[in-house]
């Protein structure tokens, strides 16, 4: 690297400093090289490190490559989210007004933009179906419940590698201690729903033992799929 390169530091979910998901956006990345962006996100150690380029594809308005600090991944939410707000802080200007096109690992993400929110619509999963009996075991143990509080298991794969797991409540939810030392790679959305009439329809906990950080405050790719199985009539949902 020969030069200098606008960075942000984003605190994704969270209009309360510190109580979000941090990301770390290099932008005018197009002259890193793939072995710097690696030791940049390894510097940075945040779950992800995202470097913004130009779009290789007419139809988008930036590309955007996302690296842990083990490896480079195609897709993950809260650093969309992130790196489309560093970019219009940075002057970036959507050719559609209120419309953005990230080009990535996954292939193109648009995004909605609402004043200061943002949203976008997830890419299609890659690897999707049940949990495998015995695999699903193994979360099972990993999050310390037993299989009589799971009501539904699915693989909901558009990148990284994510499961979800429906349990019966949303206590079971905010419970749970797990330890995924005997599965270290498990990419795990849990979600469970609360009682009819509260204020809150679900809780959902994200847990990426792989990552630099076991549990996240928040992660945009495990709520949108979620989300979705809730929407798809997950048995139970």
């Amino acid at each position: 690297m020969k030069r200098t390169y606008p960075f942000a530091q984003v605190d994704v979910f969270s209009d309360t400093p510190y109580r979000g998901n941090p990301l770390a956006v290099v932008l005018d990345a197009e002259d890193i090289s793939d072995d710097e962006m690696l030791l940049i996100a390894r510097w940075t150690n945040l779950s992800e490190t995202t470097f913004v380029l130009p779009p290789s594809d007419s139809n988008a308005d930036y590309r955007l490559r996302i690296f842990t600090p083990a490896k480079e991944i195609p897709f993950a939410g809260h650093p969309t989210l992130g790196s489309a707000h560093a970019w219009l802080e940075n002057g970036g200007a959507p050719r559609r007004r209120g419309r953005i096109v990230q080009e990535c690992g996954a292939g193109l993400v648009e995004l909605k933009q609402d004043g200061d929110l943002l949203s976008f619509a997830a890419p299609p999963i890659l690897h999707a179906g049940p949990l495998e009996a015995d695999y699903l075991n193994r979360v099972a143990d990993a999050l310390g419940v037993g299989m009589e509080r799971i009501v539904d298991s699915q693989w909901v794969d558009n990148g990284p590698g994510w499961m979800a797991v429906m349990l019966d409540s949303a206590q079971s939810v905010l419970s749970l201690n797990p330890d995924f030392s005997e599965i270290p790679q498990a990419m795990v959305g849990v979600i469970g729903p609360y009682a009819e009439g509260s204020r809150h329809l679900f809780e959902l906990r994200a847990f990426a033992p792989g990552g630099p950080c076991g549990g996240r405050s928040g992660d945009g790719q495990s709520e949108c799929i979620c989300g979705a199985m809730v929407d798809s009539n997950w048995e139970g949902a």
